[in-house]
Order: C-alpha cells, then sequence, then structure tokens
C-alpha cells in the first residue's frame, strides 16, 4: 500500500494520501492545508488523485479542499455535514468555510461504499465532535479522523458537538479488531488495540 501524510500545518492535521499496490489511483483524505504541496507529493509519487474524502467539515480537515479538487475532483463528506462547506452557521459551528467553493460535493451515509484506487472503503458514522464525523474503514485500516487519537479523542465541547453521541461512536470503535491499523485526523497512528489497552478515554469505557 502506498501511504503518505502532509500534516505541515498549524493545527498538526493528517492530510492522508494512500493507494493499493499496483494502483496509480490515490485517495487524498482531509485536505486542510497547502493543496499544491499535497499534489507535489503525488506528483512525486507517480500518483494521480482519483477523490477526496473528509472524515468531517471542520475548516483544518477541508480548508484547502475547493483548490485541491478544481474543476475535476469530487469531495465526498457526510450529508449532515455537507453544510460547513457553505454556511457554517447554518450547520452550527462558527468556523469559516473554504475560501475556495468545492464544485463537485457527494454525500454519503453510513454503510455506504465507495470504491476507489484499488480499496473498497466503508462508510462508518461516527457522530459526536461533528454531527457528520465519519471514519473510514477497511479490512486492512481505519482512517478515525477526529475520532480517536494516539492517547486522546477528539472533542465533543463545540458548538454542534454532542457528547451521548461521542460516547456511543467511541465504543463503535471499540467493536474493531485489536490489531487494526488507525489513521487518525491529528498525531501519530496507532491500532485499535493500543487504544483499548491504554487510551484513558477508551478504558473507561471497558
Amino acid at each position: 500500500m502506498y501511504l503518505d501524510v502532509f500534516d505541515q500545518n498549524d493545527f498538526g492535521t493528517n492530510c492522508w494520501l494512500l493507494a493499493a499496490d499496483g494502483s496509480d489511483d490515490c485517495v487524498v483524505v482531509d485536505p486542510g492545508f497547502a493543496a499544491d504541496r499535497v499534489h507535489e507529493m503525488l506528483r512525486a509519487a507517480g500518483k494521480t488523485p482519483v477523490a477526496v474524502l473528509a472524515t468531517h467539515g471542520h475548516y483544518d480537515h477541508v480548508g484547502s479542499a475547493g483548490e485541491f479538487c478544481g474543476d475535476e475532483l469530487p469531495l465526498y463528506i457526510h450529508d449532515a455535514d455537507a453544510l460547513a462547506l457553505t454556511d457554517p452557521r447554518g450547520w452550527g459551528s462558527g468556523f469559516p468555510v473554504p475560501p475556495t467553493p468545492v464544485k463537485d460535493v457527494r454525500t454519503f451515509t453510513d454503510g455506504d461504499r465507495l470504491d476507489f484506487a484499488g480499496f473498497s472503503i466503508e462508510v462508518m458514522h461516527t457522530p459526536g465532535h461533528t454531527p457528520g464525523s465519519v471514519c473510514f474503514l477497511t479490512d486492512a485500516w481505519v482512517f478515525s479522523g477526529d475520532l480517536v487519537f494516539r492517547g486522546s479523542i477528539g472533542r465533543s465541547d463545540l458548538p454542534n458537538s454532542d457528547p451521548a453521541d461521542m460516547e456511543r461512536s467511541l465504543r463503535r470503535f471499540l467493536t474493531l479488531p485489536d490489531p487494526l491499523p488507525t489513521y487518525p485526523g491529528h498525531g501519530p497512528d496507532t491500532t485499535v488495540g493500543v487504544e483499548r489497552r491504554a487510551n484513558p478515554f477508551l478504558v473507561e469505557l471497558g
């Protein structure tokens, strides 16, 4: 698997780039910043982006989505967070919208499957941090967005967060197999098992 990350920004947001072995097509997850730098990384790796996925609608995860996608690439986001791209007040948050509008926005819901770059990716709706927060899941990995980080979890005290939803989503994360590599929205990668045993926010749910 080709896997790379761009995290050089003030928020430490991970923009993940991935492709299956043997595929020149690439999926980009959470393009928050520096669209030109991410495109440069892909060109250097000989990869062509075919789709952009958003784990949720916060600016640090979609801020450069419009610039990155341009006229060609679609952005996939949960329907409960799509309003963040055009009307953050109506969405329930004060975060700004991307400076460049996203031209092709496509929405998904829980259980949908997205087939890109050699993967069949399942959408796992995990609200709490935002109404439309999701994880992207295959049998080989999970992108956890701002649900679970190494040793921590995402905030649920923001204007449109929901602590009760967050707890339910964390419990759903804990149904995943321990060996599963986990690539979060911020910070280093981990596994489900490591977080089950050592993440204090998850240990207390056990």
